[in-house]
């Protein structure tokens, strides 16, 4: 049975938490409500200031504080739950949560093609399904029954050109334009989820059906108040309101006749998590279906990298870190795991800086060697603008240089490698949408566009 009521010390204290008992009678305390929400980093010092640990309501909490506590609490042995220093469990052995490993084939469909030879094609596809997306929200608002043929032609064809470069439409899913568009969020979710699912094989009816469930998984959220949508952390109430967009989203995609039932179905179970902790069912492992388990961690993944209100997506080592400590907790580990080969650890559109001190911007990945991407560098080891912008290929340049250093003439450090990614907006005079239209577009070479490049 999962346990109701957690033991936390202050310095764990999360935004989020239900905070139902203290350590010490309430009245040698200045706290006027005796059970309250974690709004602020205030209301923490304040707590840390009076008492070592408290008490935490798993049910009410709310947020990622509440997703955890949930996950800890069924986990968790009878003799209570108590978090330690490090936020962890203190005692307990996990209880395995009953998956089946998914069936995962690398080379179901053939070598990419270069991502410049799809790149038109999957630029002009992705403005008509922004437009497609803009005549599905009209509809719904007008009550007019939904444009399912038109939804699914868009899939079918971003299916067909993940397929053939998943790096072209990766590009779209990565790159934050400057007129960020309303419904971009389930369009890039759509595109992680395609791209993985050409990676571990799925069926062309398969990502079809992902591809239009992860599209049309919001629809609901019309129905929900604007106010509700936009809170940061939910008390109980809001929290449980903001949750039926699961079921409006299904109301609406089902009483179109012509919806696939396994779309619905889907977008039914997409916010269930791996360890029962989601909603609206609480399934959990084996319950969940395998195209929902996909949904929901794009859709995660997505969220982690382009977080609501900032100016900036995050760089990508920050939101796989958060995904890979989700693992069998949220999702399913195997899947975890086999996402994150899928995007690389510098997907397409990433900033990073190499070993020699420069900074560049990934344009296309090598997918036999994810960590030796080929970049455009365009700031020197002193991080400025560089007089011509240059395509460097790392995998070429290892291949080169290895046969030199086992011959004793160079020294492996010669190499140039990743360091790091780099955060977007680290360094504003670098415009990576310019970088990719440049790369992919231009009829010309990349040297002497470096005008093109930076912002001025």
């Amino acid at each position: 049975m999962a346990i109701e009521q957690a033991k936390v010390f202050v310095e764990d204290l999360q935004r989020g938490m239900f905070v139902s008992r203290l350590d010490r009678p309430w009245t040698r305390t200045p706290f006027a409500l005796q059970g309250f929400y974690i709004r602020d980093l205030e209301e923490i010092r304040q707590l840390q200031k009076y008492c070592r640990y408290v008490y935490v309501d798993v049910v009410k909490s709310v947020g990622d504080a509440g997703v955890k506590l949930r996950s800890l609490s069924r986990a968790s042995s009878q003799g209570g739950l108590t978090l330690s220093a490090k936020g962890k469990r203190a005692s307990s052995a996990p209880v395995a949560i009953p998956c089946r490993p998914i069936q995962v084939s690398h080379k179901a469909y053939p070598p990419p093609i270069p991502v410049r030879r799809e790149a038109d094609k999957a630029s002009k596809l992705h403005g008509r399904m922004l437009q497609g997306m803009d005549e599905v929200m009209a509809q719904l608002q007008s009550e007019r029954s939904l444009p399912i043929r038109q939804v699914n032609r868009l899939v079918e064809e971003l299916v067909e050109s993940v397929l053939r470069s998943p790096d072209a439409s990766a590009w779209l899913a990565r790159v934050r334009e400057k007129d960020e568009h309303t419904y971009s969020h389930s369009i890039r979710a759509s595109i992680w989820a395609i791209v993985f699912g050409r990676y571990i094989g799925l069926r062309r009816h398969e990502l079809v059906q992902l591809g239009v469930a992860t599209l049309l998984k919001d629809v609901g959220k019309l129905m929900i108040d604007d106010q509700v949508l936009q809170m940061a952390v939910r008390d109980p109430r809001n929290e449980l309101e903001y949750r039926k967009f699961v079921d409006h989203s299904v109301r609406l995609l089902a009483a179109d006749p012509q919806m696939d039932p396994q779309v619905v179905n889907i977008v039914r179970c997409h916010c269930e998590r791996h360890d029962g902790s989601g909603y609206p069912m609480g399934l959990r492992g084996d319950k969940i279906p395998v195209l929902a388990r996909i949904c929901g961690m794009v859709t995660f993944y997505d969220e982690a990298t382009n977080p609501r209100g900032a100016s900036q997506p995050v760089a990508p080592s920050r939101a796989v870190a958060k995904l890979y400590d989700l693992r069998d907790v949220a999702f399913q580990e195997q899947l975890v795991v086999e996402f994150i080969q899928a995007i690389g650890l510098y997907p397409t559109g990433t900033q990073v800086e190499l070993s020699t001190g420069e900074v560049a911007v990934v344009v296309e990945q090598t997918y036999e060697r994810r960590l030796k991407p080929k970049v455009m560098v365009v700031l020197g080891g002193d991080k400025r603008p560089l007089a011509e912008a240059r395509l460097f290929d790392l995998a070429a340049d290892e291949e080169s240089k290895q046969k030199l250093i086992e011959r004793g003439k160079l020294s492996p450090q010669a190499k140039v490698r990743v360091v790091k990614d780099v955060e977007p907006g680290r360094y504003p005079e670098v415009d990576v949408a310019a970088v990719r239209d440049s790369y992919l577009f231009s009829q010309q070479r990349m040297p002497g566009l470096l005008s093109r490049l930076l912002r001025r």
